[in-house]
């Protein structure tokens, strides 16, 4: 019995090698799929508010009020901020009183036209005295009315670096106030992109993009291109595209950051799994088999990813190929034997497996 044991012992020792070699030895090959598809790329973008401006003080004086808080809420035409009134007050009353007294002026000026005691040149100099003393109320009411801050139109309001009883320059930023009814999303595009976007309008697909928060989730509504810039940029050759999206609930506020996720339709793609690639030094790699099956490896170029594959732009052909699963395992030059699998099914599989 124990002679027999031992007998096990070595031909399992022996055979058992040589059946994982054989087994290690087959790899699976594939080739790249060509088929017309679409692929969505990310584009890091700047959220702005469809309107936001600065409110600043329009005349000089204390700071008497602050009706509002920052991060408020706030209506067309509502009172923020008073400035203290009491000049432009006084200085209205003295410009009534002028006019009143012109209008005196006038009036016994009229009176004495009549009784041709004075010619009508000093009636109407007396006439051009009121009129310079109602324009002089005017213009007090109206620096009078500039103590007085409104809102132009609905929004947010931002911090307020003044405080009560704060003496105000003439000009001095109060607050700014943000409408994010709506929001522009502003991203670069590259001139190939701009390129593929605008050479086949009737094929370019949508012109609507989705946008991807900074937590990672998708904005619920969908945004829609409105606007590109008339010019490339000399230093970058990046082309500015401007997005609007509804903001339903307020999430987005101005100078938020996030990425536009764009559609950019494909013919005649190239497609191969991405685990089919290896990566040195940023770059990526594949393992293709010649006519001797011996492998080699080979720079590609990736225009687009789909889930769990790459879009090739360069350095594969419909015909090549490439190594499918254990590119960690083989070495350049080295002769294998393989299994070929229809690329079809391959991505098939990839995205059977995804759902």
């Amino acid at each position: 019995m124990l002679a027999n044991l031992c007998a096990m012992l070595w031909l399992t020792s022996c055979v058992h090698p040589k059946e994982e070699k054989e087994e290690i030895g087959k790899f699976l090959i594939t080739s790249p799929l060509q088929v017309d598809t679409s692929f969505t790329k990310e584009f890091v973008a700047q959220i702005r508010s469809i309107k936001n401006i600065e409110i600043r003080a329009q005349e000089k004086g204390y700071l008497q009020n602050i009706y509002v808080d920052e991060g408020q809420s706030v209506k067309e035409g509502q009172l923020l901020f008073r400035i203290m009134p009491k000049v432009y007050e006084a200085t209205l009353l003295k410009a009534q009183a002028e006019a009143d007294e012109a209008a005196i002026e006038l009036q016994n000026a009229t009176a004495l036209v009549e009784k041709n005691v004075i010619s009508k040149n000093e009636q109407a100099m007396a006439q051009a005295k009121l009129d310079a003393a109602k324009a002089e109320v005017s213009l007090a009411k109206l620096h009078l009315s500039f103590t007085e801050i409104k809102a132009p139109f609905d929004g947010i309001i931002d911090r307020i670096p003044k405080k009560l009883g704060s003496l105000i320059d003439e000009g001095e930023l109060l607050t700014t106030l943000s409408d994010n009814s709506e929001v522009y999303s502003y991203f670069n595009v590259s001139e190939s992109e701009y390129l593929q976007y605008q050479s086949n309008v009737k094929e370019r697909g949508s012109n609507t993009v989705d946008l991807l928060l900074a937590n990672g989730e998708k904005l619920k509504y969908k945004g829609v291109i409105e606007v590109i810039e008339s010019e490339f940029n000399s230093e970058t050759g990046n082309i500015a595209f401007r997005a609007k999206f509804p903001n339903t609930g307020r999430l987005l506020r101005n100078g938020e950051t996030g990425k536009v996720l764009m559609t950019f339709p494909l013919k005649n793609a190239l497609l191969i799994p991405q685990k089919a690639t290896y990566e040195i030094q940023d770059k990526k790699f594949v393992f293709v088999l010649d006519k001797n099956d011996v492998l080699s490896s080979r720079k590609i170029t990736i225009k687009g990813s789909l889930p769990d594959l790459y879009v090739i732009e360069s350095g594969l052909a419909a015909d090549d190929r490439i190594l499918l699963e254990g590119v960690q395992k083989v070495k350049e030059n080295e002769k294998i034997t393989y299994e070929f699998q229809d690329p079809k099914a391959v991505i098939e599989a990839l995205r059977l497996k995804a759902e």
